[in-house]
């Protein structure tokens, strides 16, 4: 059997993984990587890059609802869905070269394709070739999670894996959980022309602040998307070609059953780490259901080996599984201590308004600064940008000390997840809210909402009497 010697091996061709593949080459390292299936992993072919073009494509499609405002009328578009999907291919297509395996093997990758797995602690086989390494990288991502639903062994559902293959706009769309990727799709669905209903056993966003998440969905379902939360699944069957779901309220004073008949079935409640196949006891690393344990410097158990993105516990974003490979590089290639910090990631969910956010959430700052922990807000319908456009329905809400560090920002309204990069990059570089004033945002943009909501902080000190005394006795001077 062959054998390789190299100073990375890397398992799972996702973002992290080529992240970390580009990195090391381009500091003289020797890299090998092993994937078993599509270059680019989820977030390319299954995930963000289909799922955001798809939104866009839904957005067009609704751009005419609110035409009227302006003056302007228009009928109501036809909608080729399939055309609309062969556009979420293009997009993929046109991707797709940068994460290739021709682009990798220029670099100096030696790439195989196949299925990797641990034969001891020093040792991955794939494809019938043995590689030893100075280090692993494990970073084999994720897959829809399967709830135990009564019922849903042979009925014919979707995931975020395949609903992109979809050619018929469904009917009426049934959506089991309502997180970032089942809202986000409901509200694209539901724009295109299907009716849509979307069940959760829990509320709806949870991960994201209440308060943030309030106004989205308000406006998701003003759109004509019916969202059912602390909703239970009885059971699910399938009668010819309609899809019969049974719930209940999980409220005990309200907990009537009903069901509700679709066309067409899509899961997105949650996502499961992928370690089936990697044989990791005999590698000595340790795991459980929620994924691979790493201590802060992405080590695993076995010193030898890593893991990054969402093959392991913590958030399960594209960005992170980025920025934790940079980390790896720091470490791999130079022999630096490394240390992730939650604390400076941001996130968004791309329903409209988007949703983002950095930082710590009000909940837990309070838990760790208990009454030193100040709010500030400050709304999209006193920016002169957004009454222009229409677009007024948002928030921004600044989470600091009483110093005035910045420990958190949540925003929502059109262009969160840009708006979002500048909290990110004030959080990351410990400044306070005072920074956000010491920048000059061109008139009329949404950019100026960041600076007023620095304003906004200085507000108690304005209050200040001794600040009133000092401005009066100045404006005696001659």
């Amino acid at each position: 059997m062959k054998i390789l010697n190299t100073d990375i091996c890397i398992i799972g061709a996702g973002s992290g993984g080529l992240s970390v593949a580009a990195g090391a080459r381009a500091f003289g390292s020797s890299v090998v990587l092993i994937e078993k299936d599509k270059m680019g992993g989820d977030c390319l072919n299954a995930g963000c890059v289909p799922s955001k073009a798809f939104i866009a494509a839904a957005k067009k499609a609704y751009a005419y609802k609110g035409a009227k405002g302006f003056g302007v009328s228009y009928i109501k578009p036809e909608v080729d869905f399939a055309k609309v999907q062969t556009y979420v291919k293009n997009v993929i297509a046109g991707i797709a070269p940068h994460d290739s395996v021709e682009r990798f093997e220029g670099l100096g990758v030696k790439v195989i394709k196949g299925e990797g797995r641990f034969i001891d602690e020093k040792t991955v086989e794939a494809n019938g070739i043995r590689i030893k390494a100075r280090r692993f990288i494990i970073a084999t991502g994720s897959r829809p999670a399967i709830p135990p639903i009564a019922g849903l062994k042979g009925i014919k559902y979707f995931t975020n894996e395949n609903i992109f293959d979809l050619k018929v706009l469904p009917t009426h769309l049934i959506i089991i959980g309502a997180g970032s990727i089942g809202i986000e799709l409901a509200q694209a669905f539901n724009r295109l022309g299907a009716k849509v209903s979307v069940i959760e056993k829990f509320n709806a966003l949870a991960k994201d602040d209440e308060e943030l998440t309030k106004i989205a969905l308000e406006n998701i379902r003003s759109e004509g998307v019916k969202i059912y939360e602390k909703t239970d699944i009885e059971n699910i069957k399938q009668k010819n070609d309609e899809i019969i779901v049974s719930i209940a309220a999980n409220d005990k004073q309200n907990s009537k059953a009903q069901s509700i008949k679709g066309s067409h079935l899509l899961l997105a409640a949650g996502r499961a780490p992928n370690i089936k196949g990697l044989e990791l006891e005999k590698a000595n690393v340790e795991f459980d259901k929620n994924g691979i344990i790493t201590n802060q410097g992405l080590r695993t158990s076995n010193k030898k080996v890593f893991a990054i993105g969402d093959v392991i516990h913590g958030l399960q974003f594209t960005h992170v599984a980025g920025y934790q490979a940079s980390l790896i590089v720091k470490n791999a290639v130079f022999g630096l201590p490394i240390k992730q910090n939650n604390d400076i990631i941001p996130w968004v969910t791309y329903c409209e308004p988007e949703i983002a956010n950095v930082g710590l959430s009000e909940s837990v700052a309070k838990q760790r600064y208990g009454n030193g922990v100040k709010i500030v807000r400050w709304e999209f319908k006193d920016n002169d940008r957004a009454r222009a456009m229409q677009e007024t329905k948002g928030l921004v809400k600044l989470i600091i000390v009483k110093n005035g560090r910045i420990l958190g920002a949540g925003i929502v309204g059109v262009g969160a997840g840009e708006l979002i990069s500048l909290f990110s990059y004030a959080i990351a570089n410990k400044q306070k809210a005072s920074s956000l004033v010491n920048f000059i945002a061109p008139y009329p943009t949404y950019s100026e909402i960041a600076r007023r909501v620095g304003v906004e902080s200085y507000k108690e000190k304005l209050e200040n009497p001794w600040i009133k005394r000092y401005t009066k006795l100045i404006s005696l001077l001659p």
